[in-house]
């Protein structure tokens, strides 16, 4: 089942936030997320609409979207990945918005494979100024 996050459901999404980032970007140092956990926890989740993925009771995994357009996460617990989750979370926000943008790492090879094959095509690529690594610019919209 897809829902509104609930605020006393913060710290599990934190938690899939922080254990699916340092697994999925090993290129980048640990203490990097772990530096910014507050900040996407004190200053972008209050601002995001976030969708969890819940499930006998728990949450899989869960979308952040911003701005109704800018998709700032999507993380899938890494025990139930690859079992389309992503996907349905990906269609639920596709259904309520006319056009979303994220950015991937360009070494997330698996991440860009995955939003290639929902639709997603490379707009650009730029450097993060914040990690210092390369990123996409992806973006989907209806067609008309």
């Amino acid at each position: 089942m897809i829902k509104n996050l609930d605020i006393p459901e913060t710290e599990t999404v934190m938690d899939i936030w922080l254990k699916v980032n340092i697994t999925a970007h090993q290129f980048i140092p640990e203490h990097y997320w772990i530096r910014n956990y507050s900040v996407v926890k004190e200053q972008y989740l209050p601002v995001s609409t976030t969708f969890v993925y819940k499930e006998d009771g728990m949450i899989k995994a869960f979308i952040s979207v911003i701005d109704n357009s800018f998709i700032g996460a999507l993380f899938v617990s890494e025990e139930y990945q690859g079992q389309g989750i992503g996907k349905k979370l990906l269609d639920h926000c596709k259904y309520l918005y006319s056009g979303l943008e994220l950015s991937v790492y360009t070494k997330n090879i698996q991440a860009i494979n995955f939003y290639k094959k929902c639709g997603f095509i490379i707009r650009k690529k730029q450097l993060n100024e914040d990690s210092g690594f390369w990123e996409y610019i992806m973006s989907w919209k209806i067609e008309a």
